[in-house]
């Protein structure tokens, strides 16, 4: 098994939901965790509980969509932890209606949230991994990016696109040693989920952001000879 305390994490749309779940459990394994996200309130209290699991935390405010945000957001955070190993590309959007029913506005908006702000991240950390000649890289698509339904256009594009770009990447650096890895988890209870009424949360059928968690956790402690290329979560009994 790989070791992976001490290694650092910046986890996109950590402070609640799918990412926060993951910056803990990075933490509770010892990951210096840095988080970004829109909500400054909720970054400072999960910097907080994670400072309270004895790592180095600190967090970023910035909007993914928007580019130079970004490169100001990931050189901060580069600054003050010195590195990074691990990328996880959490932060989205999703909205829902027929074809004709999702703008214009609705479209770009979800472009440039889930896929350009994928994008804009991962070109200013790269660089820094590739230094290295080592890292992890996570991209979170979704299984509409496997298979699209009626009232999911924008989102399903978005996340195809996701899921293409993290591939494509995949093959650029494996040669630097830097595994890619694409996430197409099914309906899990995070708060944009609950918001959008896609699930109830039941804990004993649907699936929870810790279970999101534990899987990027047992991947980074795969022997670097090793790497999980894709990974669909699901609910055993929906």
């Amino acid at each position: 098994m790989e070791n992976i305390k001490g290694k650092k994490a910046i986890i996109t749309g950590g402070g609640s939901g799918l990412g926060k779940a993951t910056a803990l459990a990075f933490a509770k394994e010892g990951i210096d965790v840095a988080i970004t996200g829109r909500n400054e309130k909720n970054l400072q209290e999960t910097v907080s509980e994670l400072k309270a699991l004895g790592v180095n935390a600190t967090y970023a405010s910035f909007d993914v969509g928007n580019h130079a945000e970004v490169k100001t957001g990931i050189d901060s955070i580069i600054k003050d932890f010195g590195t990074v190993d691990i990328l996880v590309n959490n932060a989205g959007i999703a909205a829902f209606g027929t074809f004709l029913e999702m703008s214009p506005e609705d479209w770009h908006g979800m472009i440039q949230t889930n896929v350009m702000g994928m994008y804009y991240v991962t070109r200013e950390v790269l660089p820094h991994l590739i230094k290295n000649n080592q890292g992890d890289i996570f991209n979170v698509s979704s299984t509409a990016g496997i298979n699209g339904n009626a009232g999911t256009s924008a989102y399903s594009a978005s996340k195809f696109a996701v899921i293409g770009l993290s591939e494509s990447l995949m093959k650029e650096v494996r040669k630097n040693n830097i595994r890619v890895c694409t996430l197409t988890p099914s309906t899990i209870a995070s708060q944009m989920s609950l918001d959008l009424g896609i699930t109830d949360g039941d804990t004993e059928k649907v699936l929870q952001p810790e279970d999101f968690a534990e899987l990027i956790v047992s991947a980074l402690q795969l022997s670097r000879r090793a790497m999980l290329k894709s990974a669909s979560l699901w609910s055993t009994n929906p």
